[in-house]
């Protein structure tokens, strides 16, 4: 890994709950200037994770690296490079967007006049500057993550932990959110996110890593995770039962499924789907829908984790 700069490092990390295994041997590495998501089930170790490698939390073996610096033994150094923003917000309902940053610039010791620059700063690269002056409690929740993502950033942290940071939020606020993580990138801050949601992990991640039961279950980019679980596929809807037997019959290969009235051919891209068009058609097959389909990081989390057997720990 010649010239890549790790920026988190875990190798072997223990951490129990009385007689719950919340890490069992996690392994992660996380290249700098990018976000890597941490996916998995409720209980697989994700917020376990992110407050031992935020020095909120004591693991009980193994080796913990963030921004250079060991965990266990350079705890205030590790805090000084790092922002967190967990799964609730911690911003003041009573005080206005400015005041609020302010107010986290002054704990980080800034001194005011800085503070209330950085906050001017923050305000305008997350698009509050016109709200900066209204109470919280009369902000959106997306305009209240994006603000509690601001305050995160208040000393400019080279890694960002985001704790299940959308969770909650309606879609068109969760999309607010994406776009400042990817700007937030953009600008060199290497991101650590965690999610159940996958069409997140999907948009954000550069990299992913599945935990399930406190270690690695797979990693690797979407795509490649994805490829784990098959390849594309075709995928054809028809109109009845008789249809569904033309089908299957001119489709050499294909996968039935009588209760759908649906068939599944392998492909490799467009070509093939054209291919299976002019097959059908040639059979004279009316179709009720048809497609080229990819595999979805759904279908990687339930593959890849069990799913039968108990949680774990609530974290």
């Amino acid at each position: 890994m010649s010239g890549v700069v790790l920026l988190i490092v875990l190798e072997g990390v223990h951490k129990r709950y009385g007689d719950k295994q919340a890490l069992n041997g996690l392994d992660l590495e996380v290249k700098s200037g990018t976000v890597h998501a941490v996916l998995g089930p409720n209980g697989a170790g994700k917020t376990t994770s992110v407050r031992v490698m935020s020095t909120l939390l004591r693991y009980d073996s193994g080796t913990v690296r963030v921004a250079g610096h060991d965990v266990a033994t350079e705890a205030a150094a590790v805090r000084a490079r790092i922002g967190l923003l967990g799964q609730h917000a911690a911003l003041d309902e009573e005080l206005d967007g400015r005041q609020n940053l302010e107010m986290f610039g002054r704990l980080y010791h800034l001194g005011a006049r800085r503070a209330g620059a950085r906050a001017d700063e923050l305000l305008e690269r997350f698009g509050l500057s016109d709200t900066g002056r209204k109470p919280v409690k009369a902000y959106s929740g997306g305009m209240r993550r994006r603000l509690d993502l601001a305050a995160s950033l208040i000393t400019d942290p080279a890694v960002l932990f985001l704790d299940e940071p959308t969770t909650g939020l309606d879609p068109r606020s969760r999309a607010e959110v994406w776009s400042s993580v990817k700007s937030l990138v953009g600008g060199g801050t290497t991101v650590l996110l965690t999610t159940q949601y996958l069409e997140e992990a999907d948009q954000l991640a550069d990299r992913i890593t599945l935990v399930d039961a406190g270690k690695v279950a797979a990693e690797g980019t979407a795509d490649e995770l994805k490829a784990r679980v098959g390849g594309a596929r075709v995928e054809v809807t028809v109109t009845d039962q008789e249809a569904l037997a033309a089908a299957a019959r001119a489709l050499s290969g294909a996968t039935v499924s009588e209760e759908d009235l649906r068939l599944s051919v392998p492909a490799s891209g467009t070509a093939d789907l054209s291919a299976v068009v002019r097959a059908l058609d040639v059979a004279g097959v009316a179709t009720s829908d048809i497609g080229l389909r990819r595999p979805t990081l759904d279908e990687v989390f339930l593959q890849l984790t069990d799913r039968d057997k108990g949680t774990e720990v609530a974290a």
